[in-house]
This record gives structure tokens, C-alpha cells and sequence, in this order.
């Protein structure tokens, strides 16, 4: 019954790149989850410190956020949410590649964690091709791969955004009024919050900074 009410409380966030602002405040989205209870919080949090970037602790070392994920997926009874974080985490995983070919470093020593899923070996063992061989299994990889070498950055971010967007939709199948859409309506709402503070120029020099740069112990897999 909580996540009937809550979920009829939330306005529908409309399409990803056309509202000027998320329909809802960050401050009444978290005034609405009141509703949810002490578990639902710890799992909320659980999911956000993996696929919520500004939450990542800056002295978390790769390899502890891989043990991370692996725990959340062998605990999660949720087939949606293991979903959710497993391809979210396999698409940072495969940008991170394509960032780190982009500023010409080379491939990751043999034992090394920088990555996450079940595709980082075969990128490893296709290291030297543009794209990894990834296509048939991420068919968006040569449009990122092309956008990147155009320097064309927002619309890799772009490209990103639409990628995701896409795959909660999928994820979100089926799930009205459920915990799972809960999850899937923050994802979304994230991603509308985000998108519209991105504004010419100071989005071109924010993005160039994620792809160049990095963050902190996460420029790997998280840059």
C-alpha cells in the first residue's frame, strides 16, 4: 500500500530532454520518501552508492567497489534491481575503456581490477580495436566510440543519457506501484535533474573535465 501512495504521488517526469526542470523538487522527492521504511532506505542507499556517482566515497578503491556490487547482486532478491545495477555498471565499465583509448593509455596490467562484469576480459583480450568487439553485444559502442573521437561531448553524454533512459524502461516494465518502480522512478528523475543543469558551455567544460580528468581513485571505471 506505501509504494501505491507514494508512487500516486509522484507527477510524471515526461520525456528526458525537453523539461527545463524535474516536475519535482529534489526537497519534496525526499520529503515523499518518508513512506518508505527502514529496509526500503538501506537498499535505496545500497543502490545509489553504486550507480549514483557524486556518492561515491572519494577513498573507495576500485577493487572495494567491485566487492560492493558483487555483494548487493548476490544479496538482492530483486531480479529488476540486480538488473538495473548490473547494465548500469557494465556501460561505465565499457565508457571507461573508450575514455582510457581516447587519452591513449594503454591496456590495464594482467590482474589489475578496473572494471566490472562479464565482458572486461573480452575487452582486455580486443584492447587494440576501436571498440572492443563489443558491438554485437553493446550496438550503441561505435556511436559513443565516434562521438568521443569527434570531441563531440555533449552528445556522448547525450548518447549516455538516451542509453540508460532506454533501459529503465525496459527494467521498468510491469512495475506500477512496486518497490522496483520506485527505484526506477529516482534513476529517471536523476537523470532529468542532471540533464537539466547542463547548460552551452559550462556543460562542454564539465564534460571534458569528467572525460580528461577523471575523479579521484574511480578515473578508471568512474571517469
Amino acid at each position: 500500500m506505501k509504494y501505491v501512495v507514494l508512487m500516486a504521488s509522484l507527477p510524471p517526469l515526461g520525456k528526458l530532454f525537453e523539461a527545463a526542470t524535474p516536475p519535482i523538487s529534489r526537497i519534496k522527492l525526499k520529503s515523499r520518501l518518508n513512506l518508505l521504511d527502514a529496509t526500503d532506505h538501506q537498499t535505496l542507499d545500497q543502490i545509489a552508492n553504486l550507480i549514483a556517482w557524486p556518492l561515491q566515497p572519494s577513498e573507495r578503491t576500485d577493487p572495494e567497489f567491485v566487492s560492493e556490487a558483487h555483494r548487493f547482486l548476490a544479496s538482492s532478491r530483486s531480479p529488476t534491481l540486480r538488473g538495473l545495477v548490473k547494465q548500469r555498471l557494465d556501460m561505465r565499465t565499457v565508457v571507461a575503456a573508450l575514455r582510457r583509448h581516447r587519452r591513449g593509455e594503454a591496456q590495464p596490467p594482467p590482474g589489475e581490477i578496473w572494471g566490472f562484469g562479464e565482458w572486461v576480459g573480452l575487452m582486455e583480450r580486443n584492447w587494440n580495436a576501436p571498440t572492443f568487439k563489443l558491438e554485437v553485444i553493446f550496438p550503441w559502442v561505435k556511436q559513443a566510440h565516434d562521438l568521443l573521437d569527434k570531441d563531440d561531448l555533449i552528445g556522448f553524454e547525450k548518447l549516455q543519457f538516451s542509453i540508460v533512459w532506454a533501459m529503465l524502461d525496459r527494467l521498468g516494465a510491469g512495475h506500477n506501484f512496486d518497490f522496483e518502480a520506485v527505484i526506477i522512478y529516482l534513476a529517471r528523475w536523476s537523470l532529468v535533474s542532471r540533464w537539466s543543469c547542463y547548460k552551452g558551455d559550462d556543460a562542454v567544460v564539465r564534460f571534458r573535465e569528467l572525460v580528461d580528468s577523471g575523479l579521484g581513485n574511480h578515473k578508471q571505471l568512474f571517469a
